[in-house]
């Protein structure tokens, strides 16, 4: 069980995936994206299931000097998870500040045994997504157990996971709509909804804020492994913070809990 809570918990970037809701109509169109946490902001994360803290986790942005935005995400496992099942996750992404749209992404998981990298990036004028995804057997040596190429179509306004989780934070998020819009990764272009269920007060580093609750959801299958829903739970003023993140599984949930804002 903490194997499975465990690997499931340092998914972060994948979990935080679906929370968005708009897809525009072509990307010359898309509006200069000027929220708060633009100009930098740095949120850092518990990673635990029941009464177990696994880890931690630090979502991060950073504007850069050429007019774009890097959004870097950071997930490891505490020492004693660390001794059995060992856990070093980062995710990379570079954004345009028109609409959020991606140009790279780039993620490398350490988990265990398993170690992955995987680089997509993004040509809006060729309709192109382009996929590089390597599985290594020993890190230390790079020696690659499989690796393969891929090219998804996209019409031009796709995101990657990040992207979609801040554009999300920066929509009005009316309770009781559903929106939608498409997104790549892994080697496939997915279709994804978001659903605004209400507010709700919620304990937390912040104090008790007043919240809105969102739930994403799949169209199809191949983001996450888990079964069960996925809720957020943002500030419910020009920032949405993500204050926690909770995923149901078979005995319990996984959740993310905010412990610093910066």
């Amino acid at each position: 069980m903490v194997r499975n809570s465990t690997k499931f918990s340092f998914k972060i970037a994948a979990l935080v995936a679906v929370f968005v809701a708009v897809c525009f109509a072509s990307e010359p169109n898309l509006p200069e994206v000027d929220a708060p946490w633009m100009k930098g902001e740095k949120l850092t994360f518990s990673l635990g299931w029941g009464f177990i803290t696994a880890g931690s986790a630090t979502l991060e942005v950073r504007p850069t000097l050429d007019g774009k935005t890097e959004f870097l995400t950071y997930a490891t496992g505490n020492k004693t998870i660390n001794k059995i099942y060992p856990v070093n996750d980062t995710v990379y992404t570079r954004v345009r500040n028109k609409g959020l749209m991606t140009e790279v992404f780039r993620k490398r998981l350490h988990e265990g045994t398993f170690h992955n990298t995987s680089v997509i990036r993004f040509d809006r004028k060729g309709e192109k997504a382009w996929l590089s995804d390597t599985v290594f057997t020993d890190m230390k040596t790079r020696k690659v157990k499989r690796s393969a190429d891929t090219a998804v179509t996209i019409q031009g306004a796709e995101h990657s996971i990040m992207s979609a989780f801040y554009l999300v934070r920066t929509l009005p998020l009316k309770v009781g709509e559903t929106s939608r819009f498409s997104a790549v990764s892994g080697k496939k272009r997915y279709e994804l909804k978001v659903i605004v269920h209400g507010r709700e007060t919620v304990k937390s580093v912040l104090g008790e804020v007043p919240c809105i609750k969102v739930e994403p959801v799949l169209d199809g299958d191949g983001i996450f492994v888990s079964k069960g829903r996925i809720f957020i739970w943002l500030t419910d003023d020009e920032r949405r913070i993500p204050v926690l993140m909770e995923c149901e599984i078979a005995l319990g949930s996984i959740k993310a809990k905010l412990l610093e804002a910066k």
